[in-house]
């Protein structure tokens, strides 16, 4: 609330949206996930350690999960280190070839996110992608022909949520940083964004993140086309 005789400055538009795609412009990774400790038979509670000790906030700099995303640590490197600190629940050692492909095995797009990225563009919107890569093989054709710049971190050999990969992405657009909204599935991430000047929203899922894209977007339904208002 401002005082009497203040004004508050308008926001800027929104010129650009950013899109992180695992969780975002898939369904939730932690699905692919559980279907995998199931497949394989993993102790659930040694995954969650390993990914709390390598990828939390108080983890320290240069973890294995760090170096992935940067492309520092070849996946089959990787795989091998993940699969030491992994146990089963019948005992059996975790077989490492291959243990990532089998993890993310189960992740699909989003019909719904993409269907917004579309929309967006139609409106004059630009559009991008900023993903931490832990090996992903992505699908390139669609990304490319949708989104603009494409930013992965294991290219940019930088990674969220630091700040230069943000800077990176904005420079590559062109547009300023409180013009661009940038989406994510983790808040770590988001708040990276908030620190360079960027627009940020945690993505949770497909109707919510477009409700609050409809805002903020003139001409943007808050329902997809030919769905009921």
């Amino acid at each position: 609330m401002t005082t009497s005789g203040q004004r508050q400055a308008p926001t800027a538009p929104v010129e650009a949206v950013v899109f992180d795609y695992g969780g975002v412009l898939t369904l939730p990774v932690r699905d692919s996930i559980a279907a995998w400790i199931e497949a394989d038979g993993i102790e659930p509670h040694s995954f969650s350690r390993t990914l709390k000790a390598w990828m939390s906030r108080s983890a320290p700099d240069g973890t294995p999960i760090h170096r992935l995303e940067t492309g520092e640590l070849a996946v089959e490197e990787f795989d091998a280190l993940l699969a030491a600190e992994l146990t089963t629940t019948d005992g059996r050692p975790v077989d490492p070839v291959g243990v990532l492909s089998r993890l993310f095995a189960a992740m699909r797009p989003d019909p719904a996110m993409f269907d917004l990225v579309e929309e967006l563009r139609e409106l004059g919107v630009r559009v991008a992608l900023l993903s931490n890569s832990w090996g992903n093989t992505y699908p390139r054709e669609r990304i490319d022909a949708l989104l603009d710049p494409v930013v992965i971190s294991g290219e940019a050999g930088l990674r969220k949520p630091q700040a230069p990969i943000y800077e990176l992405t904005l420079a590559r657009l062109g547009i300023p940083a409180g013009s661009v909204l940038f989406l994510d599935d983790a808040e770590p991430n988001v708040l990276g964004a908030r620190a360079v000047g960027m627009r940020a929203h945690l993505h949770v899922d497909a109707p919510s993140t477009r409700a609050a894209l409809a805002a903020l977007v003139p001409g943007l339904r808050p329902t997809p086309n030919g769905a009921p208002a």
